[in-house]
Protein backbone atom coordinates (compact mmCIF):
# COMPACT_ATOMS: atom_id res chain seq x y z
CA UNK A 1 0.00 0.00 0.00
CA UNK A 2 2.64 2.30 0.47
CA UNK A 3 4.57 1.93 -2.51
CA UNK A 4 1.28 2.84 -4.35
CA UNK A 5 1.40 5.66 -2.53
CA UNK A 6 4.27 6.75 -3.07
CA UNK A 7 4.04 5.92 -7.09
CA UNK A 8 1.05 8.18 -6.88
CA UNK A 9 2.83 10.99 -5.03
CA UNK A 10 5.49 10.52 -7.69
CA UNK A 11 2.98 10.31 -10.83
CA UNK A 12 1.44 13.88 -9.55
CA UNK A 13 4.93 15.11 -8.92
CA UNK A 14 6.12 14.56 -12.53
CA UNK A 15 3.07 15.71 -14.30
CA UNK A 16 3.57 18.57 -11.80
CA UNK A 17 7.14 19.23 -13.40
CA UNK A 18 6.35 18.63 -16.99
CA UNK A 19 3.60 21.35 -17.12
CA UNK A 20 5.87 23.57 -15.87
CA UNK A 21 8.25 23.05 -18.18
CA UNK A 22 6.16 23.42 -21.09
CA UNK A 23 6.57 26.23 -23.46
CA UNK A 24 3.80 29.04 -23.09
CA UNK A 25 1.54 29.33 -26.40
CA UNK A 26 2.79 31.84 -28.72
CA UNK A 27 -0.26 34.74 -29.03
CA UNK A 28 -2.12 34.59 -32.06
CA UNK A 29 0.07 37.37 -34.49
CA UNK A 30 -1.65 40.93 -34.93
CA UNK A 31 -3.12 40.99 -38.37
CA UNK A 32 -1.12 43.25 -40.55
CA UNK A 33 -3.45 47.06 -41.01
CA UNK A 34 -4.38 48.05 -44.73
CA UNK A 35 -1.58 50.57 -46.23
CA UNK A 36 -2.35 53.90 -46.31
CA UNK A 37 -2.69 56.42 -49.55
CA UNK A 38 1.10 57.32 -48.78
CA UNK A 39 2.26 53.32 -48.83
CA UNK A 40 0.27 52.56 -51.59
CA UNK A 41 1.80 54.96 -53.61
CA UNK A 42 5.61 54.01 -52.19
CA UNK A 43 4.68 50.65 -52.86
CA UNK A 44 3.69 51.24 -56.70
CA UNK A 45 6.90 53.29 -57.19
CA UNK A 46 9.07 50.33 -56.01
CA UNK A 47 7.62 47.87 -58.48
CA UNK A 48 8.10 50.47 -60.97
CA UNK A 49 11.89 50.77 -60.25
CA UNK A 50 12.09 47.45 -59.78
CA UNK A 51 10.80 46.91 -63.37
CA UNK A 52 13.22 49.50 -64.40
CA UNK A 53 15.89 47.72 -63.03
CA UNK A 54 15.00 44.34 -63.95
CA UNK A 55 14.78 45.73 -67.52
CA UNK A 56 18.52 47.31 -67.20
CA UNK A 57 19.84 43.87 -65.84
CA UNK A 58 18.06 41.95 -69.73
CA UNK A 59 19.39 45.00 -71.78
CA UNK A 60 23.02 43.91 -70.23
CA UNK A 61 22.23 40.17 -70.75
CA UNK A 62 21.12 40.48 -74.41
CA UNK A 63 25.00 41.55 -74.81
CA UNK A 64 23.83 45.73 -75.23
CA UNK A 65 26.93 47.95 -73.87
CA UNK A 66 26.71 49.54 -70.57
CA UNK A 67 26.34 53.23 -72.06
CA UNK A 68 22.56 52.36 -73.82
CA UNK A 69 21.00 50.05 -71.10
CA UNK A 70 22.45 52.57 -68.55
CA UNK A 71 20.32 55.55 -70.77
CA UNK A 72 17.63 53.27 -70.93
CA UNK A 73 17.26 52.64 -67.58
CA UNK A 74 17.34 56.60 -66.84
CA UNK A 75 14.70 57.00 -69.78
CA UNK A 76 12.92 54.64 -67.44
CA UNK A 77 13.17 55.97 -64.33
CA UNK A 78 12.25 59.75 -65.63
CA UNK A 79 10.59 61.33 -62.91
CA UNK A 80 10.25 57.98 -60.78
CA UNK A 81 13.02 58.36 -58.33
CA UNK A 82 15.88 60.66 -57.22
CA UNK A 83 19.59 60.69 -58.93
CA UNK A 84 20.13 59.04 -62.22
CA UNK A 85 20.64 55.97 -61.19
CA UNK A 86 16.95 55.72 -60.44
CA UNK A 87 17.19 54.77 -56.62
CA UNK A 88 19.93 52.81 -56.84
CA UNK A 89 23.77 53.10 -56.61
CA UNK A 90 26.12 50.40 -57.04
CA UNK A 91 29.88 50.32 -57.70
CA UNK A 92 31.03 49.93 -61.04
Amino acid sequence: MKSIVVLAVSATLSVGVLAQSAPAAKPAPKAAAAPDEHAKKDITRHRAMAAAHEAAAKCLEAGKDEETCQKELQAACKGLAIGKYCGMRHEH
